[in-house]
């Protein structure tokens, strides 16, 4: 038994490596706070601590990283930044009108150095060549801009 003792932080390290492994494999951070809590019983074996406090002190930092860390660990990882992907990121953006748009034809703007389609998201509009448009929308392939008000003085 003495031999045991001595040697059960061997046991607890071991328990919170497999852990540790089978954490990455689940990715759920359930996995590996359990193993925080297999090394906080490696701590208290190593500091010579009776096998039932061992255990106790592992269950009690198991249960106060599942309770306490990893809710607010969660909450951060699923939050972020909103990314915006593919042509949904031009919405807002601002080009130039290289062919005349109305209602009833389409047009082409350059936006970002690149050439699209366009129509007016007004359709009683007719926007000329070389006015400045924001785009509000895009269906398929097709922005559909409004002109942007400019200052005359």
């Amino acid at each position: 038994m003495d031999w045991l003792a001595r040697h059960l932080w061997e046991a607890w390290l071991g328990l919170a490596i497999v852990l540790g492994v089978a954490e990455m494999f689940s990715l759920d951070l359930i996995v590996g706070m359990l193993a925080i809590g297999a090394l906080v019983g490696m701590v208290l074996a190593i500091a010579d601590v009776h096998v039932a406090i061992q255990v106790l002190g592992a269950a009690g930092a198991s249960i106060a990283m599942l309770a306490l860390v990893r809710p607010s660990m969660i909450k951060k990882l699923h939050s972020g930044p909103e990314l915006e992907l593919g042509h949904g990121k031009l919405v807002g953006t601002q080009g130039i009108v290289v062919t005349e748009m109305s209602g009833l034809t389409t047009g082409r703007i350059k936006i970002g150095g690149e050439d699209w389609s366009a129509r007016p998201y007004d359709d009683t509009m007719t926007i000329p060549a070389g006015e400045t448009v924001e785009v509000l929308a895009i269906k398929g392939a097709t922005a559909y801009v409004h002109p942007v008000a400019r200052l005359d003085y």
